[in-house]
């Protein structure tokens, strides 16, 4: 899922190699050796060298992020870690390579329950919640009376619940939003957002460490399945998802013990934890939207490139709110003006909102989020430009900092994913 309305900020300037925009091969750069930083090398008195008001909110690991010496700033409403000492590009590497962890507790679990959930679901997501099979989840929308996207989530078919996240900083606007339909709908149905510790174990590495120290075989669990997990004696809720184009879990823990199970895991050699600097640029080479970034409430499924998240009886049935719009838009592609696409830079990134021109001189569209990619070891990001311009190879132009550079439209994802298939 992506995060929230705000962007962080990342990296300086880096030399490209020329462009290639021929979907690139996985890529594993070498990583040091040494573990840099590990819970069993606290320092006493590390730095956070960015303070944030006390208003803030902190999620559990705060003050464990704080003693590893992590960089925090203002994320949603949250006070939460950047990078660490090892730096955004190493962190980055790391999980591509071995396995990070990531302090995701700003999220926002919502527990739906009653017999008539499914139905209530189907009328607030795009998700086709009947057919999902139970312990299994998809990516879904919620939308508005436009089509719009009000946020993207995670919706689990838990069995006797409906397990649902929503992304961090978004509670004032989902919640509302769901409680004015729930108001409105007819039957039987309870929503209980249910704030928990909420961990995401990233990288290759990620199966055989969590195995270790998992009850239940966690290691044969198919990309995003749910299910109840025991972690070193703590009841949690595991589902095989993440945000990062590695294979991976994210684990929803009782907040009093997310800190011990934080600390389990990061005394395991092969893993780091990992800020949003580096899941930034993590999830922008894996072709993951940002919320607030990348889709807002007035992109459409269409637009966004997310279309694959309506099943076919969804957008043979509607039913959904904004489906008329939506649906309007799959039988009328001309009513479709512009597209999410992918892009390969050169030279230093492009950034959120930066414009982009034909090489002739039109404006044609906007970059919404762009890093360096440290896998691919050139700049990389996402844009809206007019549907005529989105094929891949089309070279158009990005306007930063004053100075027009080219970029390539490219498919996406940039790496290859390492989901676990089975």
């Amino acid at each position: 899922v992506g995060c929230v309305e705000s962007q962080v900020v990342f990296f300086s300037e880096q030399p490209a190699p020329a462009l290639d925009p021929s979907p690139p091969l996985r890529t594993r750069p070498m990583i040091p050796a040494t573990k840099p930083t590990t819970i069993r090398h606290l320092k006493a008195g590390a730095r956070s060298a960015v303070r944030c008001m006390s208003t803030l909110r902190k999620t559990p690991l705060y003050d464990l992020h704080v003693a590893l010496g992590a960089t925090t700033a203002e994320f949603g409403g949250w006070d939460m870690p950047i990078k660490y000492p090892l730096g955004i590009m190493k962190e980055h590497i790391w999980c591509r390579e071995k396995a990070g962890l990531f302090d995701v507790s700003h999220m926002v679990p919502v527990k739906i329950t009653g017999k008539d959930r499914a139905k209530f679901m189907e009328t607030v997501t795009v998700c086709d919640v009947q057919n999902l099979p139970e312990g299994m989840g998809s990516l879904s929308l919620i939308t508005n009376d436009d089509g719009g996207i009000i946020d993207d989530c995670i919706v689990t078919n838990a069995g006797d619940h409906i397990y649902m996240v929503i992304n961090a900083g978004h509670e004032d606007k989902d919640l509302p939003h769901i409680q004015k339909h729930l108001d409105a709908f007819d039957g039987d149905v309870t929503m209980t957002p249910s704030p928990s510790g909420l961990l995401a174990l990233q990288g290759p590495k990620a199966a055989e460490i969590l195995a270790k120290h998992a009850e239940q075989d966690t290691s044969k669990m198919s990309f995003m399945s749910g299910a109840p997990v025991t972690v070193a004696g703590v009841p949690c809720y595991v589902t095989r998802s993440g945000y990062t184009g590695e294979d991976g879990y994210e684990i929803g823990i009782p907040a009093d013990e997310t800190e011990k199970i934080a600390k389990l895991l990061l005394d395991e050699a092969d893993v780091e934890f990992i800020g949003l600097g580096a899941r930034d640029s993590l999830r922008l080479e894996a072709g993951l939207c940002l919320y607030g970034n990348d889709l807002d409430d007035t992109t459409t499924p269409s637009e966004g490139g997310l279309l694959w998240t309506i099943s076919k009886r969804r957008k043979a049935e509607g039913g959904f709110v904004g489906s008329d719009k939506i649906l309007g838009q799959i039988a009328d592609k001309k009513s479709v003006t512009r597209k999410r696409v992918g892009f390969i830079g050169s030279g230093p990134p492009p950034r959120s909102h930066d414009k982009i021109f034909t090489p002739e001189g039109e404006e044609v569209g906007e970059v919404t989020s762009g890093v360096f990619g440290p896998s691919l070891k050139k700049p990389v990001g996402m844009a809206y430009v007019k549907k005529k311009y989105m094929k891949a190879g089309t070279v158009l132009q990005a306007e930063v900092r004053g100075k027009r550079r080219d970029i390539t439209i490219s498919k996406m994802p940039f790496v290859e994913p390492g989901y676990y298939r089975g």
